[in-house]
């Protein structure tokens, strides 16, 4: 017995060298148990009952977790929450919440928790979540990301909001226009937290087809429907331990989200024809550039799924609100699709810069770089004009298309489509009209372009134009 006295002083003592946790409970054998769980992970561990020991402890001493119980003597495990919030300490708290109250859990994340783990507590559970916090990295040691361009203060308010998020394994939900950097904003989340070693996966709901939407996201056992020849994995499997970033989650029909809201509470699923149902361990960012709040309203979208997935919500601002970081983005796509091309960055005119700035974007940052992609593809200049972005063909097919014409004619005379396709029917027609002219010559169809020989064989890739000189 004192050999095994002596082992656990010496495991203590160990553990008193290493992270240093804070337990907070009311109950001496719940807090027994996760100190000895606790000390045999290397931990060091101080245990308390009550919220106002915790405070106590908490000024003299230095904690790199805290995990306190929902419900105590004198209060809150909430209000522990926000003190050690107030106290911008940059201490991750989880807190213990009764066995499947999702309310408690969702008001614990709202509140700033890092995360929860439900009683009765499972260790394995326990254990992966405190490994967890544990790695979440120094706030201040972050390196900023030169992905998300910009100084004005809707962007600097994003940079910050993404930095807190990423220190929480609350679900997130970004709204924003199409085109306004949603995904950008989840794989940063991801980067900088405590996941960022696990697999990122990113699922677009609106390019599945409502047949296959519950095998795609949960996975399948051989011969539960035709053609399921084995077993196979979904994007929940696919993304464990790390984010799933379900993109246009407005898209789910009435019967997936209810199996995506039980997949959120239990943390469990079922794969299409098994029997029974598997942990996995992922955190959900979801985003649409729909109304999710009116679709609620109207009966489209669940409500109670909207409130698990609404836990934070992250607004992306569009880009005609961020005019004056326009200059250093426009910049910084210049040399990305330079490099990519090989050639020189070119530079951008003072009147294509205002031209630039007066614009209102409706499709943001994405409009903005097939804008510039399109214009250095057909432009040999070292400087870009107003005549190189055309701004003026795509404002008018703006404004037949918000007149709602049935037949809208381009400048091409050409009927239509959306902008993107109306700028690649554009610039295909431009290329294939060269090309009859010199005989499907690319040097010459690219010195008549004013082009280079690289840049017309990177557009004819990207727009799928054969050369008909090889068959």
């Amino acid at each position: 017995m004192r050999r095994a006295d002596r082992q656990a002083d010496r495991a203590r003592a160990d553990a008193a060298r290493g992270p240093q946790v804070l337990v907070v409970d009311d109950e001496p054998d719940i807090r027994e148990l996760l100190e000895l769980t606790l000390v045999r992970m290397g931990l060091g561990v101080a245990s308390v009952g009550t919220i106002a020991e915790a405070k106590e402890r908490l000024k003299s001493e230095r904690f790199d977790l805290c995990l306190t119980d929902m419900r105590l003597a004198d209060g809150e495990g909430l209000d522990l929450v926000r003190h050690i919030a107030a106290l911008a300490a940059d201490v991750p708290v989880a807190v213990i919440t009764a066995y499947g109250s999702a309310e408690n859990a969702v008001a614990a994340l709202k509140a700033g928790a890092f995360d929860y783990v439900s009683k009765p507590v499972g260790l394995e559970q326990l254990r992966a979540l405190v490994r967890s916090a544990l790695s979440l990295p120094d706030a201040e040691a972050r390196p900023r990301d030169a992905r998300l361009l910009g100084e004005s203060a809707p962007l600097a308010l994003v940079r910050s909001l993404i930095g807190k998020l990423a220190r929480t394994q609350a679900p997130v939900y970004i709204a924003g226009e199409s085109g306004s950097g949603k995904e950008l904003a989840a794989r940063l989340i991801h980067e900088q937290s405590a996941r960022r070693d696990k697999p990122f996966v990113p699922v677009n709901c609106g390019a599945i087809p409502e047949t296959l939407m519950e095998s795609e996201l949960f996975g399948y056992r051989k011969g539960a429907f035709t053609g399921a020849a084995e077993d196979r994995n979904g994007v929940f499997q696919a993304a464990h331990g790390g984010t799933l970033f379900l993109d246009e989650i407005a898209e789910l029909p009435l019967h997936t989200q209810a199996l995506l809201l039980r997949a959120i509470q239990e943390r469990r699923v079922r794969k299409v024809g098994a029997t029974q149902e598997e942990p996995v361990d992922v955190r959900i960012i979801s985003a649409t550039n729909q109304s999710l709040a009116g679709m609620v309203e109207a009966g489209r979208f669940r409500r109670d799924l909207y409130y698990r997935l609404n836990v934070v919500e992250l607004n992306m601002p569009p880009l005609r609100e961020c005019r004056e970081d326009i200059p250093r983005i426009v910049g910084s796509i210049l040399q990305r699709l330079a490099a990519q091309n090989g050639v020189p960055a070119p530079r951008l005119s003072p009147e294509a810069l205002e031209e630039l700035m007066q614009y209102d974007f409706p499709g943001n940052v994405r409009e903005l770089e097939n804008i510039l992609e399109r214009a250095l593809a057909l432009s040999g200049s070292p400087e870009l004009g107003p005549a190189d972005l055309a701004l003026h063909r795509i404002a008018a097919v703006e404004e037949e298309e918000s007149a709602d014409a049935p037949v809208a004619k381009g400048a091409s005379g050409a009927p239509d489509a959306p902008l993107p396709v109306y700028l690649d029917k554009l610039e295909r027609e431009a290329i294939l009209q060269a090309l009859g002219k010199t005989g499907f010559n690319r040097t010459a169809a690219a010195r008549l372009l004013g082009i280079t020989f690289r840049q017309l064989r990177y557009r004819m890739q990207r727009l799928g134009i054969k050369d008909e000189t090889r068959g």
